[in-house]
């Protein structure tokens, strides 16, 4: 692997000064943008359709299922191959997704074109966090990715605001033309500044095949993580794509307001990061990051269908200016403060997690396919887990589903704990050999 040629700081705002990481950073923003814009969208277009609980379900469905099919293929392909012809290639299908989502007339489309979303917004995260990991000096890779994904928590933080801001003022094609401006500019950072074959290739017989994810899967720690991810996906997910849902069909609120909403987490979780990131640095113990970031989580989802309860307690008010109205009442503050928990949850698990991938991945020189298999543990849930919930709303109502979100959440983080622990005293602590 190629040595990194821009010296480190001390400062977390030093990785900008590094083209290359600007040139992924476009990728993390361009990405995380359009998918927060989506799922506001999203949400206008289940309340415009009158879509049941299962149908928004598939809405989250369709997304990861595609994503689920190529994880894996695409973890080799990055190993082998010219890691930054992904990653223009994905930005490109970003924006045959946004072409897509302008013809949108019923809710089979919107499936539809969530497929495709699934496919592109796949290619640019694993790609793009492989890179990151691979060109980060060693002994700051938690602060590279901490600060990769804290661009991608802005940005989401931005298509909050922005994307419900225009979404609210204007028809919805004008919301995707400037999503789709908004990529074409990440693709031309991406082949101005990012160095051709970004990270080294690796000979495709000794690359991350079948017996490399084998290899992986028998770290402790990659199997308890794994495993950790199948059962929080599906609480992760309930919130991710039913949040604004129930925003919207529950209590009327406007696309602007559930800008707002969302952008209140989003903002928590691009403040605390990169801090969050070194503070993994310095103190190690991954593993307890993960666990606390999870348990914050449950919190946060557990409390969100208190909003129907609060909605009366305190009196309504509305805030305006610069021509938008934000109307609040106990329903949207719950909502808001559970979010802003939920926030502060995933700044703790992220840069831990995605850390924790990167150096069992190392062990095989295989990141992307160590990513691929963090990738695909989570899309697994994301399949199964808005059906689910969704049924759950259509049977028992929203509350028993967020619930029931909280409860695999915390289920998960228990398994990780047990599972980490008992492969431990069962391999003991040498690593495994990637020979």
């Amino acid at each position: 692997m190629p040595a990194h040629t821009v010296s480190a700081t001390d400062s977390r705002l030093g990785v900008f000064t590094d083209h290359e990481f600007i040139a992924l950073s476009g990728t993390a923003f361009a990405r995380a943008q359009a998918y927060s814009t989506i799922l506001i969208a999203i949400a206008l277009f289940a309340d415009a359709f009158g879509t049941t609980g299962f149908v928004e379900g598939l809405f989250g469905t369709a997304f990861a299922a595609a994503q689920l099919l190529i994880v894996l293929p695409l973890g080799r392909l990055v190993d082998t191959r010219n890691a930054k012809r992904f990653l223009l290639a994905g930005l490109l299908l970003n924006v045959a997704t946004f072409v897509g989502f302008l013809f949108v007339s019923n809710a089979v489309d919107v499936v539809l074109v969530r497929i495709l979303q699934g496919v592109g917004a796949s290619v640019l995260w694993i790609t793009g966090s492989s890179v990151v990991g691979e060109i980060s000096p060693d002994d700051e890779r938690g602060r590279w990715l901490g600060s990769y994904n804290q661009v991608g928590a802005f940005s989401s933080f931005a298509g909050d605001l922005i994307g419900g801001a225009l979404l609210y003022t204007f028809d919805t094609s004008v919301t995707f033309v400037v999503l789709s401006a908004i990529t074409l500019l990440a693709f031309a950072l991406v082949y101005a500044l990012l160095r051709d074959d970004p990270g080294g290739r690796k000979d495709p017989e000794e690359a991350g095949g079948v017996e490399t994810f084998l290899d992986l899967l028998k770290r402790p720690m990659v199997n308890s993580l794994v495993t950790f991810r199948f059962a929080f996906s599906v609480g992760k997910m309930a919130v991710i794509l039913f949040l604004p849902i129930y925003a919207r069909t529950e209590f009327g609120v406007s696309a602007f307001a559930i800008g707002v909403l969302l952008a209140g987490g989003k903002l928590v979780k691009a403040l605390l990061q990169g801090w969050m990131g070194d503070l993994t640095d310095r103190l190690g113990n991954e593993q307890y990051f993960v666990l606390a970031g999870a348990l914050t989580y449950a919190v946060g989802t557990a409390c969100i269908p208190l909003a129907g309860h609060a909605q009366g307690v305190l009196p309504a008010f509305s805030v305006g200016g610069f021509g938008y109205a934000l109307d609040v009442d106990g329903a949207f503050l719950t909502m808001f403060l559970a979010y802003a928990v939920i926030g502060v949850a995933d700044s703790i698990r992220l840069p831990a997690s995605m850390a924790l991938f990167v150096e069992e991945g190392e062990r095989f020189d295989s990141v992307a396919s160590s990513m691929s298999l963090r990738s695909i543990s989570w899309k697994v849930g994301q399949v199964v887990g808005p059906v689910l919930v969704g049924s759950l709303k259509d049977l028992y109502g929203m509350a028993v589903a967020f619930w029931t979100a909280a409860a695999f959440i915390v289920a998960a983080s228990a398994a990780f704990v047990l599972m980490y622990r008992f492969g431990h005293h069962l391999t003991g602590a040498e690593p495994v050999s990637a020979d």
